[in-house]
């Protein structure tokens, strides 16, 4: 691996550092963390503009055909901005498991739109039981004449109220293992028995929401992928989502760094700034160590994945786990290091907090991941 990035991924990272600095402030989001939607119809133009809600598609499905450490790239920055709305959703969740499973038919009927912006996804994951793995998928998806009845809950779905078409993982038979017997299938928005609940979250900027599935009928033609034998694309695209939160994560974490070095500088005491103090520079220098060890791991993780490395597995949740503590510590130090004026709502570091909170449990939190990593240790 390559330990640099290329002149077109630091190009990569420049306009988007350019473009969310213009148009994502802080004030920006603060405005749309009290909206339900948490992204402006003018801002989700803009970003179908910029070519990055079809970054990682097919050029033959609408996209710009990028790797998924391009993908880092961008959202590094996108969590350094504490970016809000359903990007996340509509392109890791709903369009991967599009682009993962789908015939060429369904992705030349969806992905061509998310990458325009006329159309959102997600993807109806986790249950009441609040697992990541296929043990968890208890909803059922049984054959009826002419396609599928699905009944069921899922909780935790990313910006489910928004999306045009959710991508449902249901169970169609118990197979020899938990993995068989999962298949997955494109509900879209409207259809009788489908309902769906906005919950409360530590993070605006993102919603999460209970799904509802009371009989909801769905032709053949929804189903995604083959029959039974949906886990294996959508441990792909579970893999992908841990390895974007992640960098999202890392963006944050340097953007509290980036915050508190800044007010260590100019907060003085007994004539001094606070930064000349031993105790502050190695809680800032313990910061920058953490930051840089999450970055490593998720730039490793990012292209086994797109190489089709052996050990992608394994270095997706090694990042996530990493990935989860630092950006927690990370944020709860910087607070910690601001005094009083860290711990008020004016102050951005709360939304960092908050951020970092979602993410670290989204898609498998540190402990989940550990876990992870023994078994595919063999441990």
């Amino acid at each position: 691996m390559d330990i640099g990035f290329s002149e077109e991924q630091e190009m990569l990272r420049a306009a988007a550092c350019k473009f969310l600095d213009d148009e994502c402030p802080t004030t920006f989001v603060r405005r749309q963390m009290e909206t339900e939607a948490a992204c402006t119809p003018e801002f989700w133009a803009q970003l179908a503009e910029q070519g990055w809600l079809g970054i990682n598609f097919a050029e033959e499905d609408g996209g710009s055909g990028l790797g998924l450490l391009d993908l880092v790239v961008l959202l590094e920055e996108m969590g350094r901005a504490v970016m809000p709305g359903p990007f996340f959703a509509t392109v890791l969740l709903g369009g991967g498991a599009i682009a993962a499973s789908g015939s060429p038919a369904q992705r030349r009927e969806y992905l061509p739109r998310i990458a325009d912006g006329s159309l959102k996804a997600t993807l109806a994951l986790t249950e009441p039981n609040a697992r990541w793995d296929a043990a968890g998928i208890t909803m059922t998806a049984r054959a009826a004449p002419g396609g599928f009845v699905l009944s069921g809950t899922k909780m935790f779905v990313p910006d489910a109220h928004l999306a045009d078409v959710l991508v449902v993982a249901a169970r169609t038979r118990d197979g020899s293992t938990m993995e068989d017997g999962v298949s997955l299938f494109l509900v879209p928005r409207g259809v009788p028995g489908l309902s769906i609940t906005v919950l409360p979250s530590v993070d605006a900027t993102r919603k999460l929401c209970e799904v509802r599935l009371d009989n909801v009928a769905v032709p053949e033609t929804a189903l995604l992928g083959e029959l039974h034998n949906g886990w294996s694309a959508l441990g792909r695209v579970i893999d992908r989502a841990a390895v974007a939160l992640s960098a999202e994560m890392c963006g944050g974490a340097q953007r509290v760094l980036d915050m508190t070095v800044e007010y260590a500088k100019l907060r003085t005491t007994f004539g001094k700034p606070i930064g000349s103090y031993q105790g502050v520079k190695h809680k800032c220098a313990d910061m920058l160590v953490e930051i840089e060890n999450a970055k490593s791991l998720t730039y490793y993780a990012a292209w086994a994945v797109d190489e089709g490395e052996a050990d992608a597995p394994l270095a997706v949740s090694m990042a996530k786990a990493y990935a989860s503590d630092a950006s927690r510590k990370v944020a709860a130090a910087g607070i910690q290091l601001h005094g009083g004026i860290g711990m008020t709502w004016e102050h951005d570091l709360q939304l960092y907090l908050k951020r970092a909170k979602a993410c670290e449990v989204a898609f498998g939190d540190a402990t989940w991941h550990r876990e992870r990593v023994a078994r595919l240790m063999g441990a």
